[in-house]
């Protein structure tokens, strides 16, 4: 069995395979290590292995690594990122505790983490979801909503606007999850008129990874082929 460095150094690879053969630069995208459901000795084994971005899907799970990790001694490198829903009378643990929020999608629960993130942290990097396929049972704001979501959180004191994730419908051939990638990141070639601080794309997992990057992605999320499958009992 693998152990999550190689399996690390595997992901590494794909990803600097997947740039060259779209001509980006391998540092053009990071890997955001999704260690929900994972416990702290995966973890540290990932941080022993030179991965320092973490995605966290439940609130309580993900605040509890982070104070965790508050002592390490790579604490200040270490990058948390809440890829979750986010529940309104949720959004005071994330906004105390993480850097990086990729699923806003309504203003309420941004100006709730704009006004509840704490004075003496910097500005909590926002992306907006985007439900790219239009899929009901997914969360994410439309594209003709976009704009002026945009707009409205740019203007919150505590959060920076820096891009757009999505998670669009599970499509096994290359084509059509390009096209869905590819609309993305021409909504956020868009708003970069208004607001050209946008810099990142949130996109891509195990399966669609390739086509991610080829759209122009800047965050592949991967777990499962990190950290092996996660038991939910």
């Amino acid at each position: 069995m693998s152990s999550i460095k190689q399996n690390i150094e595997q992901v590494m690879a794909e990803i600097a395979a997947a740039c060259e053969k779209c001509g980006r630069l391998e540092n053009s995208v990071q890997l955001l290590a999704v260690s929900k459901t994972k416990p702290i000795a995966a973890i540290d084994e990932a941080i022993a292995a030179g991965q320092l971005a973490f995605g966290e899907n439940y609130v309580q799970e993900g605040v509890d690594k982070v104070q965790h990790f508050a002592d390490h001694p790579q604490a200040m490198q270490l990058s948390w990122h809440f890829i979750g829903p986010i529940q309104s009378n949720k959004t005071r643990p994330i906004a105390e505790h993480f850097d990086w929020v990729h699923s806003v999608d309504r203003l309420k629960i941004a100006r709730r983490l704009s006004e509840q993130r704490p004075a003496q942290l910097p500005p909590l990097n926002i992306l907006l979801q985007v439900n790219t396929s239009g899929e009901a049972s997914k969360s994410g704001i439309s594209f003709d909503e976009l704009e002026s979501l945009a707009d409205a959180i740019a203007g919150l004191p505590n959060l920076v606007l820096r891009g757009l994730m999505s998670i669009p419908q599970k499509a096994e051939d290359y084509d059509s999850q390009l096209t869905a990638f590819r609309a993305l990141a021409g909504a956020q070639q868009k708003l970069q008129a208004k607001h050209p601080q946008l810099d990142t794309l949130s996109m891509g997992m195990s399966g669609d990874m390739e086509a991610a990057i080829a759209a122009g992605s800047t965050i592949v999320r991967i777990g499962t082929a990190i950290f092996g499958a996660r038991d939910y009992a």
